[in-house]
């Protein structure tokens, strides 16, 4: 049975990267928030993703006053680089400007929950949310938890950050959003091992691409291109060993395999990214292939710009940066789309032949060693191989 009737200014879906960095720039400012979760504060804390904030979003961090969340972040000390055919490529690691730091995303989340609850912040955890009258001007959002209590919150506006399965965009009527996507020929078979990470890095070798990236202490992401038509069944432990070292072309530690699952990688964008006074961020408004390493910038950016927005329209009554959103965002989002297709297309055609062809194979190499050959170029690389999600 519902409840009371709560006010606020803003309500986020989702307590994952944007939405708790929604919520604690907003609060920074003066502007009251809900944020509103599905699942419990320990499954959100604990869910390993990409780990590596890019120069933008540690100064994104540092400028709106939350510089603790990176402070004493874990900096293993691993081997890390770019292998072709079994060789260790020399790339350059970043610039003088470069400031991006590894930090696992369970760990942002966790700090980011806490700052936002220890300054006040009100976070209800496992609730199922329903939206109405987006398009009035006082929306209203229900949610209720597994035993059926629940409120109704009205508000002024509604951040949806809960992903590309979340209720946010499905509150959307049918033919308001237009969906452009892209599904690339292979998948990756991700791999979570009870293995400590020796080696950050990506591989490229005619059985494919490759990547090992450590996941705190103890654990390591493993990624193995495969078919798209692939299944775990196929995959044994002792297979996906195998498979890693050769094409690294080295031995590796093995251990446990903890987890397995096929990721089919595709590019996906919504437009618009606002409907009424339903803004969407991140994974719910686009998706790009983990090997760009760019789904968290996405969704800082998005973030920010949606903060930035609110604050301007209900502090200085100045409607335009809300009113432009969508067109902000969806132009930074396409330059990060292309981006991501280059950077995708290059690293995985440039292996195995199968899925784009022999003359795909060498287009490729020779655009990687063009980044072998220029500085410049190479530090694209170097953010890359240790930084996929």
């Amino acid at each position: 049975m519902l409840g009371g009737m709560i006010e606020t200014e803003v309500v986020v879906v989702g307590a994952g990267v944007a939405g708790l960095t929604v919520g604690n720039l907003l609060r920074r400012n003066g502007i009251g928030c809900v944020v509103l979760e599905r699942r419990s504060r320990e499954h959100v804390e604990a869910r390993q993703r990409a780990g590596t904030l890019d120069t933008r979003g540690v100064r994104l961090f540092r400028e709106w006053g939350l510089a603790e969340i990176l402070e004493d972040g874990p900096t293993p000390e691993v081997e890390g680089g770019f292998f072709l055919d079994g060789r260790a490529m020399p790339i350059e690691a970043g610039g003088d400007d470069d400031e991006s730091m590894f930090i696992p995303q369970q760990l942002l989340v966790r700090r980011l929950a806490a700052i936002f609850l220890r300054e006040g912040g009100d976070i209800r955890y496992e609730v199922d949310v329903a939206l109405d009258d987006v398009v009035g001007p006082n929306p209203v959002v229900r949610f209720r938890d597994s035993g059926g209590a629940g409120d109704v919150i009205r508000c002024d506006y509604v951040a949806g950050c809960d992903g590309d399965r979340g209720v946010s965009r499905a509150a959307i009527p049918a033919g308001v959003l237009t969906r452009y996507a892209h599904e690339f020929p292979y998948s990756w078979l991700s791999v979570l091992a009870a293995v400590p990470g020796t080696i950050s890095g990506m591989a490229i070798h005619s059985r494919g691409l490759a990547g090992l990236i450590p996941r705190g202490a103890d654990n390591s992401r493993i990624y193995l291109q495969c078919s798209r038509d692939d299944t775990i069944a196929a995959w044994p432990g002792d297979r996906i060993w195998d498979e890693l070292e050769s094409r690294f072309g080295r031995s590796l530690g093995r251990g446990e395999i903890l987890s397995r699952e096929v990721v089919a990688l595709r590019s996906v964008v919504y437009e618009p990214m606002q409907h009424g006074r339903l803004h969407l961020l991140g994974d719910a408004a686009h998706i790009v292939p983990p090997m760009s390493a760019k789904g968290i910038h996405l969704a800082l950016f998005d973030a920010e710009t949606f903060a930035r927005a609110v604050i301007a329209r209900l502090r200085d009554d100045d409607p335009s940066l809300l009113d432009a959103y969508s067109e902000t965002c969806l132009h930074h989002v396409w330059n990060y789309q292309a981006f991501a297709a280059w950077i995708t297309g290059v690293m995985h055609d440039a292996g195995d032949p199968s899925f784009e062809g022999e003359f795909r194979k060498r287009v490729a190499r020779a655009e990687l060693r063009r980044q072998f050959e220029s500085a410049a170029a190479g530090r694209v690389f170097g953010e890359l191989t240790s930084g996929v999600a």
